[in-house]
Formats: structure tokens, sequence, C-alpha cells
């Protein structure tokens, strides 16, 4: 291979090098004390209040209830089902208490249920609430909002098989309803009915809302994920980052068309409101005041005479974005793109099917850990026939090294004659020196594919694999320190220089088969390559040491496969690698420099 191509592989290489420095020195920043204490709701929010909604018979913002009272006297509602439980005050008939049975915070024994919603006496309040904005005829006391004390109607605890109806009467002939229903896994049903008993004609306009006081107190804050504002509207997914949300007073309003959806997306739980009328409207704001983050869909105004009445019907997702689950709203309860609430990338091409493959490793061998090795075999499958070519061309290259060698030393210091020479005996031996380049560049993508499904899907986390591998999504907990655990001590943090520096078992297992494979490349002419490429296996293996577990064993398991592939490939092709007889070679040199 010419020096042309072998600057092109060391140009790839060092790329990916600085990536993954980069990702290590400068991982995002933890909050700080004071970042906290803003993300925090004050003493007003924390009594009740909340942020305006729009009024969509107006186009003003409907004023906030000036003595809301606490959320805590409220009465409430239990809710229960196999995957989640919680609470609905009856103040607003807010759904602002969700935990989901299912996932834990850590690994630790005892560790707390992951709590999706939190009421406004709680810090990090995160809540949906729907109500009527007022229009012609009505004044804000007139239509149940943020702080309205609802009555219970029918039902005594929401569940997937008993509904519960909530009722309020203004006192001046409107008749107020709101039933909410729960399937098996993460939807509410919520239809909001209003019934006008009195004398004259009215206008409102229903409305949902999800509301966040503050940022999120666990938020990453890293370049490959987005957490925030999310909507599909018109056909068009589009994301918000929290820094930049529009004020509550200069902010668009976007039509849903067909149907839509529009929420709060963190890096394994989501919130949205999902609109099936092609007349709604959605936006996404922040009262800046009392830092509150909302997103609303605004349903059309209903003007109603004596004796009519109106309902709308809507949808609230709450709660983990399992693949399965979202792909079955999507498909089976017309959800438009709901999978793309998942984060999958620039790659995405890349990473939807990946991701489905791998779902599917998983449910047949029954372990994350060994669906990645399964899906590492299948890839490299598929590259095969690129491979066996790549792989014949470097034994041809082996083969001719001598010749190789011999040109440059005839040719001394005359570059030029060099390179000619060198194409001379490409052509007569029918060989291609950049047959080997292709295959490290399609393995580009894949990685970065796969590091980003690791990353972002919820299935990974707390996967196990075998032994001390407990999460898939995390480092290896494995280290030299304590000599894989035979010692008493603790291993190093991960993320920390100790854990840098004394890495695991995977990580060692990494640099290994790396400088296994790279024994069976052609060796570069240029000494300084030689060097570079002599160290890079070790610092891949250190590098590494800090990503996810299930990364670093799809890269073993690639490293592997690439190695076996490729010697018995080049045996066939007549070159026969002793890589195993060098290794011997250096230790007699060791052992003989020591005496």
């Amino acid at each position: 291979m010419d020096n042309q191509n072998k600057n092109l592989i060391l140009a790839v290489a060092l790329s990916m090098l600085v990536i993954l420095a980069w990702s290590f020195f400068f991982p995002p920043p933890e909050p700080t004390p004071e970042q906290i204490a803003e993300t925090a709701p004050n003493s007003q929010t924390a009594t009740g209040d909340t942020a305006s909604v729009p009024t969509a018979a107006t186009g003003t913002d409907a004023p906030t209830a000036a003595t809301a009272q606490p959320t805590v006297n409220a009465p409430r509602i239990n809710v229960e089902s196999s995957v989640v439980e919680g609470t609905i005050s009856l103040l607003g008939g807010r759904i602002d208490e969700l935990k989901l049975k299912n996932y834990r915070q850590d690994l630790k024994e005892g560790s707390d249920i992951v709590q999706l919603l939190k009421p406004t006496s709680e810090d990090g309040a995160y809540y949906a609430l729907y109500g009527w904005a007022p229009g012609a005829g009505l004044s804000t006391e007139l239509v149940p909002g943020p702080n309205t004390i609802w009555e219970i109607e029918s039902g005594e605890t929401l569940t997937p098989d008993s509904p519960i109806t909530l009722k309020w009467q203004n006192g001046a002939g409107l008749v107020f309803r709101r039933e909410v229903g729960l399937d098996e896994n993460f939807m509410f049903s919520v239809k909001q009915s209003v019934q006008n008993n009195g004398t004259g004609t009215v206008s409102l306009a229903p409305y949902g809302t999800i509301a966040r006081h503050g940022e999120p107190a666990d938020l990453k804050n890293f370049f490959i994920l987005h957490e925030g504002a999310i909507r599909h509207v018109g056909g068009e997914l589009t994301e918000t980052d929290y820094d930049d949300f529009e004020s509550a007073r200069n902010h668009e309003e976007y039509p849903v068309g067909e149907k839509g959806w529009a929420g709060f997306t963190d890096h394994y739980w989501m919130t949205t409101l999902i609109v099936d009328q092609p007349d709604a409207e959605i936006s996404a704001f922040k009262d800046t005041s009392r830092n509150i983050f909302q997103t609303t869909a605004k349903h059309k105004t209903e003007t109603l005479a004596p004796g009519q009445s109106a309902e709308v019907s809507s949808r609230l997702f709450a709660g983990a974005k399992e693949w399965e689950t979202i792909r079955n709203y999507q498909d089976d309860s017309g959800v438009p793109k709901f999978l793309d609430s998942i984060d999958w990338g620039w790659f995405f091409f890349i990473t939807k099917p990946m991701f489905w493959l791998l779902h599917h490793l998983h449910a047949f061998l029954g372990n994350m850990g060994w669906a990645i090795i399964g899906l590492t075999f299948i890839i490299k499958l598929l590259l095969f026939p690129l491979a066996y070519k790549s792989y014949a061309s470097m034994a041809k290259m082996k083969e001719l090294q001598p010749q190789m060698e011999k040109i440059k030393e005839q040719a001394g210091d005359d570059r030029q004659k060099v390179q000619q020479e060198m194409m001379a005996l490409y052509k007569k031996e029918k060989v291609n020196p950049a047959a080997g380049c292709l295959p490290i560049l399609l393995q580009i993508p894949i990685f970065f594919s796969l590091y980003k499904v690791i990353f972002v899907t919820l299935e990974l986390r707390h996967a196990p694999w075998i032994g001390w591998i407990k999460d898939l999504s995390a480092p290896d907990t494995s280290s030299i320190f304590n000599l894989f655990g035979i010692f008493p001590w603790a291993a190093p943090e991960p993320g920390t220089i100790m854990a840098l520096v004394f890495i695991g078992i995977l990580p060692l297992l990494l640099g290994i088969t790396m400088w296994l494979q790279q024994k069976l490349n052609p060796a570069p002419s240029d000494p300084i390559q030689q060097q570079i490429f002599g160290w890079m296996p070790w610092v891949f293996m250190f590098m590494l040491g800090s990503f996810a577990s299930g990364l670093v064993i799809y890269w073993i398991a690639n490293n592997t496969i690439t190695f076996t592939q490729q010697y018995l490939i080049m045996r066939s092709h007549g070159y026969k690698p002793d890589v195993f007889g060098n290794i011997r070679s250096g230790f007699k040199r060791v052992s003989k420099d020591k005496e």
C-alpha cells in the first residue's frame, strides 16, 4: 500500500481518535448548584400557579389565577396499571404524579422507581393539565383552568379497565366534564366536553398543556442527544433545545395538519400531547419570569348557543421510550412518525434498521450482549464480499513487500522514481493498493451508528450480559486496580482519571484484538507512521475504556471476526502470516536483552 493510501487510513484513524478524545476530556458539564437552584420552582409556582395558556378566541394570554390553592391540599385520584402508578389532582384535574414501575434510578439494591411527572409541591414540577380558554361572553372565572377544583362524577381509581369522569359547573349555565382513560402501557385518553344550559351564546376553546418548571436536573447536554421540546406537525419533525425556547409573549403557533404530536423528550422518557384534529395548533414557549417551559395544543374555538354542547378528544403519552411500544402506537394507533421521537441521528438510515435487527436478535437470543455479538456477525457477513477483496489484496501486498523494499533501496531519495516503479509493480501484479480502504471507511458510519443506538435507546439501559457486566450502556466496571475483583477494594468510579488508567477487562481485550489484527496488515514504509500505527491499539484501549460496554463488546467481536477472516483469506491466497511466531520472537528478544 503506497503512502497516499496509508495517509488516508491514518487520517481516518486520527479523526476517530480526536472524536473519542473530545468525548472523554470534554464530557457534558455537571450542573452547578446555582443552575440547579434556577431550575427549582420559586415560591409562586410552588403554590399551584402554572404558565398561562394562549386563548384561541382572543389571541391573548389567559391570566393565571391570583389565589391558587396549594396542590398538596387538593383531593387526588389514584392511577394504577401494570407499568405505571401515580395520582391525578382535582386541582385543575392535573395529571401530575406518575412513576414508571418497571424502571429504577440505578442498579443499586432498593433504588427508587423512576418518577416522570411531579406536582408543583416538589422541585422540578412536571405535569399535564387541560382546560378551556374563554372567548366572547365569558371571563376567566367562568371556564375551568389550572386551579379549578373539580369533583368526581364517576370512577374511583383510574385503571386500564376503569376510566374516571370529572365534572365542574361554573354557576352560569355551563357544565364541563372531563373523561380520562388509560391503556395497558403509557397512553392516557382525555375527552373534554361542555354543555351550555344557560341563556346566552358563548365562545370558548379547549386546550391541553404540558408544563415543566425549569430544566430537568439530570439534563445530559450531550451533543449526540436531543433533550427538550419535540413536535411533529404538518409532516415535519422539529426539535427545540431548552436554550432555544421562544418567550411566552413572542412565539409561533403551528397547524397540526391531519394529525400531530408535541411535548418534551428526555434521554429515556417522554411526555407528549397527541392531537387528531386538523384544526388544532401547537406551540412551545417559555415563561421567562418563572422559568416554566410549556407545550400547548390549542383546539378551535367552539361557539355554543343555549342547549348546545361540544366535545374534543386527545391523547397524552407519558412514559418510557420503548421501541416496540412506540412502534405499536405509530402503526396500530395512528400516531404519525412516532418512532422519530427516538433520536436516531444523522445516520438514521443505518441506526433504524440496525436497532430493528438488534431488537429481534435480542428477542431470539434473550440477552442484549449476545444480540450485539450476533449483530456484529451479520454486519461482517454483509461486508464479506468487500472484505474478501481487501484481504486478498493485502495478502498480495505482503508477498510483494520484499520487491517494494528493493525498489526503495535502488531509488534512494528519488520519491518520484519510487512512486513510478511502485505503480508499475502494482499494474504488473494486478494489485489495487486502495482495496483495503473501503471496508475501513464503511466501518466508520457503522461504528458511530451503533454508538448512537447504544447511547440513546432505552433497551440497552441496565441490560446485563455476563458476570460483572450488569449494564451494557455503562462502562466496564472491572479494573486492573483491584485485579479484576480479586482484591477487596472497589474499582475507580467510571469517568475518573483513575478509571482511565486502571482499565477493565473489556478495554484490555479490545487492545489485544486490535494489535493482533494490525499484525496482519502491511506495515507502513514511513517510520513515523509505523510508530503511530504501533501505538494506536493501546491508545484506543485506554480511550474506549470509558465508553459503553456494549460498544466495546461490538468492537472486540468485530476485531476477532476480522482477524479470523483476514488470516484464513490470506492463507488461501498463498501468504502464511506468522502472527504468533512474531509474538514468540518478541518475547525471545526481550529475554535476550535482559540477559
